[in-house]
């Protein structure tokens, strides 16, 4: 959790006052550090590049933050390929992991220049059929077990992600024969870990692959970690040191290729670690409840933030202008949705809250608004830039009921002054 919120109780009232709540804001000047310090971290590697997670937080204004500090973009769908085409986002600068992929996806990220991350052996045929051999292909590696996973990822064998060993190193000879001139491999074996040792164990992973691949003479252009580091949602859980990350991996980098004559480059594909702990979700106390239990009520709900209802996840809250009174009382904070999981929290010791009070639910900024929904018809909420100059942007207005209508076009009782439209496929032209 962060402790000072990079704003205060009075510039909250004056934002709510112009953007009511509920709405995300992201700290660009967090982000911004965040950023930096990663590419600092691993400067000893000259190739190494970032490719954010868009489905963290798939924002216009993020994405073109994020591309001014020299990042790409990590995309799994058609959607987020052309999303990050209208943000500036093209070519090697996408990397494109989907699974179960639809031909007409394989096709649209060819068309966008886009790397591909094949994630099983049989998508290398269908890639082929969909789009032909791009010059430069991935492949996701699952080593079935693996000392540094956690409970969040589970066990490899368990997991539907990735290729086995023998898969692996027979994809990569098929697409060496086929003329592809650029390999790498990928993986990722854990998610949300706090432990610094993680990135330099993966490593040791991928690069013992390096060397045996090198002795069936299929040479990596790089070796992309991808995500799973996490960030401290917890109060007493400490943030993991991405400088001692860095020089971790550079360590093993060193002892297992540079000292054997290999130079790669290194790539990451990190959501949460990057605008987790830089957006909150600010929402209104409207109700207080006394039954069996006490409840405090607020304007957002479980489809503005899933998080705690899907995941039972922790996202500490905090009480604007009342950061230092006595949490004296033990609420479930709840939104309005017909769900009795639609809790941001449970059993929480807060400050006595009133009406109107504004509500700060932290660590929001990476699988928060990007995962969230319209059940009850409740409509998805908007989202705010803090500069770093203190002034404050609006990056998505909120839904409209017209939004939530908008797909109802087809219903020609529904809309009896309007013709409906000829029945169309999805759309997944990126020229469009």
């Amino acid at each position: 959790m962060t402790n000072q919120l990079p704003f205060t109780l009075e510039q909250a009232q004056a934002w709510r006052e112009k953007y009511p709540t509920p709405f995300y804001i992201y700290d660009e000047a967090g982000i911004k550090k965040c950023v930096t310090d990663l590419y600092k971290a691993f400067s000893w590697n000259p190739g190494f590049k970032e490719y954010f997670a868009v489905k963290a937080a798939p924002t216009p204004a993020i994405l073109r933050l994020l591309r001014s500090l020299g990042c790409g973009a990590d995309c799994s769908s058609a959607p987020e390929i052309e999303m990050c085409r209208r943000s500036g986002i093209t070519g090697h600068d996408i990397m494109f992991s989907s699974n179960e992929t639809r031909e007409e996806e394989y096709r649209a990220a060819f068309a966008a220049g886009a790397m591909i991350n094949l994630d099983d052996i049989t998508q290398l045929e269908i890639m082929e059929r969909a789009c032909g051999i791009p010059d430069t292909v991935c492949c996701r590696y699952n080593p079935g077990t693996f000392a540094n996973t956690n409970d969040i990822m589970g066990h490899q064998y368990d997991s539907k992600f990735g290729m086995t060993r023998p898969q692996l190193f027979e994809a990569l000879r098929r697409l060496r024969e086929k003329g592809v001139k650029h390999l790498g491999i990928h993986s990722m074996l854990a998610s949300c870990s706090l432990d610094n040792g993680y990135y330099p164990a993966l490593a040791r992973e991928l690069f013992a692959l390096a060397l045996e691949l090198r002795k069936d003479g299929i040479t990596l252009d790089f070796i992309d970690l991808s995500g799973g580091l996490g960030i401290p949602y917890l109060p007493w859980e400490r943030a993991v040191d991405i400088f001692t990350i860095g020089e971790g991996v550079h360590r093993v980098y060193h002892e297992m290729l540079r000292s054997n004559d290999i130079e790669l480059s290194i790539f990451m594909e990190m959501g949460r670690y990057i605008t987790g702990p830089y957006g909150y979700l600010l929402t209104t106390v409207i109700g207080k409840k006394h039954i069996y239990k006490e409840y405090v009520g607020v304007d957002a709900s479980a489809s503005d933030l899933m998080r705690p209802a899907m995941y039972g996840a922790y996202h500490h809250i905090t009480v604007l202008g009342k950061e230092f009174a006595a949490a004296d009382t033990t609420v479930d904070v709840v939104g309005s949705l017909c769900e009795n999981n639609d809790k941001f929290a449970v059993n929480r010791a807060l400050p006595a809250v009133d009406y109107g009070d504004i509500l700060v639910i932290q660590d929001a900024g990476a699988h928060g608004h990007a995962m969230g929904y319209n059940y009850n018809g409740r409509l998805r909420c908007a989202e705010l830039m803090l500069g770093e100059d203190g002034r404050v942007r609006m990056i998505r207005r909120a839904e409209t009921v017209r939004d939530y209508f908008a797909t109802l076009d087809v219903d020609p009782e529904f809309n009896p002054d309007r013709p409906a439209p000829a029945e169309t496929a999805p759309d997944w032209d990126t020229d469009a």
